[in-house]
């Protein structure tokens, strides 16, 4: 499309009708929201994720008003590679393709890295970012076969700067950085666009639980001296999904309100 062309100029993403979308923890909190955006906008989400996801799917559901038959659960643990092939072959067999890949699953098991057990370093390492991997894996074929997909992998601040106690977690999420810029390298040429959004300290749950002052310390190192909104990263990543969003790619989008420049 030509730079002068009138929807280009109008900054208007498309609608995501017949789109299908796979959002993985897209039940609560970042991917509720990135749930509900696309829903909103037409996609169909297929939510992936553990059984506690299940209730919580049906709360999002119940938010959706209108859209809410666009929503459903599928049960996977994404650091088992065959889960995550079985619920992409239930996805594609109920809807016959997949074009969005949202990789936001995660989980955290703070700990200085002294103290860490290699337990907890290796669990957030499989669901944080071997996860991704088998997600992309399992669609990937299907993509390349279609010549179309949009996969956006959902990493952190933590993972360009680092963060005392999440030698775990930072690791995965700076490792999803190098998986994102690899992968859109590979398959470009297949009409695929591979990217990353890193959001700051965001509203939720799992910042919720944080102590007190670890939560202040880091609305001060933020300049717009706040805590984001799952809905500023769910509107970068719906973005990022457009159709018209496909000379995108190998990017991360920093949502983080000026904590990383």
């Amino acid at each position: 499309m030509d730079v002068g062309s009138p929807h280009l100029a109008s900054g208007a993403l498309r609608r995501l009708d017949g789109r299908v979308a796979i959002v993985t923890g897209g039940s609560r909190g970042i991917g509720g929201a990135i749930s509900k955006a696309l829903a909103i906008d037409g996609a169909v989400v297929a939510v992936v994720g553990i059984p506690a996801d299940r209730e919580r799917t049906s709360v999002l559901q119940a938010s959706l008003n209108g859209s809410a038959h666009l929503v459903e659960f599928h049960e996977a643990n994404v650091a088992d590679y065959q889960a995550c092939e079985t619920a992409v072959q239930s996805i594609l067999e109920k809807h016959g393709h997949i074009d969005i890949l949202v990789n936001n699953a995660g989980i955290t098991k703070d700990r200085t890295a002294r103290k860490m057990s290699v337990e907890e370093w290796q669990a957030v390492i499989d669901v944080n970012l071997s996860g991704p991997f088998f997600m992309i894996k399992a669609v990937l074929d299907h993509m390349i076969e279609r010549q179309y997909g949009r996969i956006v992998n959902i990493s952190s601040v933590v993972g360009h700067m680092g963060n005392f106690g999440q030698a775990n977690y930072a690791a995965a999420k700076a490792g999803l950085l190098g998986l994102t810029k690899t992968l859109a390298i590979e398959t470009a040429k297949s009409g695929i666009t591979v990217n990353a959004v890193a959001p700051g300290f965001i509203a939720t749950e799992m910042v919720a639980a944080m102590p007190q002052a670890a939560i202040d310390i880091a609305k001060s190192r933020t300049p717009v001296d706040r805590l984001g909104d799952p809905n500023e990263i769910a509107r970068a990543v719906r973005f990022l999904v457009d159709e018209e969003s496909g000379f995108i790619t190998g990017t991360t989008f920093d949502v983080n309100g000026g904590m990383y420049m």
